[in-house]
């Protein structure tokens, strides 16, 4: 792995080079989309975003795990998980680069 983590500071100045708006509309652009995925998936609905991939909410059940350490049976919760499934698109711009 590179190691390079980019940060919404950095998306809102990408936005602001590509765009031509200013930093705070830029920055307030972005938090915008920003929320409105996040308000999809809070209310489970697939986020799609065309040559990227999408996101789902996936329930997991109840089910049995086992502590590493002493072998003990613990039971692990239901739970939601957040899902990324990358677009065809997307996985042929990442493989080219390799």
């Amino acid at each position: 792995m590179a190691g390079r983590t980019i940060t919404r500071a950095q998306l809102g100045e990408a936005v602001y080079q590509e765009v031509g708006l200013s930093r705070n509309e830029s920055a307030e652009l972005l938090e915008s989309v920003l929320g409105q995925i996040t308000e999809a998936l809070a209310r489970e609905e697939t986020v799609k975003i065309s040559s990227f991939g999408s996101f789902t909410v996936r329930h997991k059940g109840q089910r049995v795990g086992r502590n590493p350490k002493t072998g003990e049976e613990v039971p692990i919760l239901p739970r939601k998980v957040l899902v990324f499934r990358p677009s065809q698109v997307l996985k042929k711009r990442i493989n080219e680069r390799a």
